[in-house]
């Protein structure tokens, strides 16, 4: 490739924010800075450098690009330091990085929705069960709280499966098995595995078999790697409980369930 040609692709590139596989590492965020690029183009430097396995330069790429209004960068920081990716991991930083977010007004249906669906069900998890050693408390209220706006709101369907299970629970809620169904029905409708296996428990517990197992059975081949352990250790048992001619019909039951999608 000419040196003209390669010029003039790479001016093109960086002036669209779009720093092609390879050349990332053309401008180093420091220097973008100093050019005054967009809070966008400095998040699509750092996706790029993510991709390419550069995630110091891009967490401060990101963190510059979340300091001038870039939700997108800010989710993706928060991300890093609750997961320990490219960062020592530090929950206390990711719930001051999903607080920030969730703060925005983001109206359903905009294409930010998801950043703050998914930061409320992040802070709901955080305060739920306290963080060690900093200014955040258990405080199960304050976790209802945040999952019910992340489920009214953004029908977020691990929020929404999140709240049947404080419900089933009683965990800073009075115990409702209604109430806790209710939550994993519509989680299940979303597709949500682990709402399927619970509502199939729930529904076997209740004396639908059939129904509940079919559930299971479906849920467990849905499920990820991670659920996969439960479910299975749920599916298991009630096998085991069920007659032979009610698991006959339920492997029948979710195979058809699995091939036609439903829920």
């Amino acid at each position: 490739m000419s040196a003209w040609v390669r010029a003039t692709l790479l001016s093109g590139v960086v002036g669209a924010g779009l720093i092609a596989a390879g050349s990332a590492h053309a401008l180093d965020p420091k220097t973008m800075q100093e050019k005054g690029s967009s809070p966008w183009d400095m998040f699509r430097f750092g996706f790029d450098a993510y991709r390419q396995g550069h995630k110091q330069e891009a967490v401060e790429a990101y963190r510059y690009a979340a300091d001038n209004g870039q939700l997108g960068a800010r989710w993706k920081l928060a991300r890093m330091y609750a997961e320990g990716d490219g960062v020592q991991r530090n929950d206390y930083e990711a719930f001051k990085a999903f607080s920030l977010i969730v703060q925005q007004d983001v109206e359903p249906g905009s294409p930010e929705e998801s950043y703050v669906s998914d930061a409320l069900v992040a802070l709901a998890g955080y305060v739920r069960t306290g963080i060690p050693g900093t200014p955040v408390q258990a405080n199960p209220a304050a976790a209802q709280d945040y999952y019910m706006r992340a489920a009214a709101t953004y029908r977020n369907p691990a929020a929404q499966y999140e709240i049947g299970r404080m419900f089933l629970r009683g965990e800073g809620v009075k115990v409702s098995v209604k109430q806790a169904g209710r939550w994993f029905q519509l989680a299940a409708e979303k597709g949500h595995s682990g709402a399927q296996a619970t509502l199939g428990d729930l529904l076997f517990q209740s004396g639908k078999v059939v129904k509940g197992l079919a559930m299971m059975t479906a849920a467990l081949e849905r499920a990820s790697p991670s659920d996969q352990i439960w479910i299975r250790s749920l599916q298991e048992e009630a096998f085991s409980l069920a007659g032979e001619s009610d698991r006959r019909t339920a492997i029948a039951l979710a195979e058809d369930m699995l091939r036609r999608g439903a829920r």
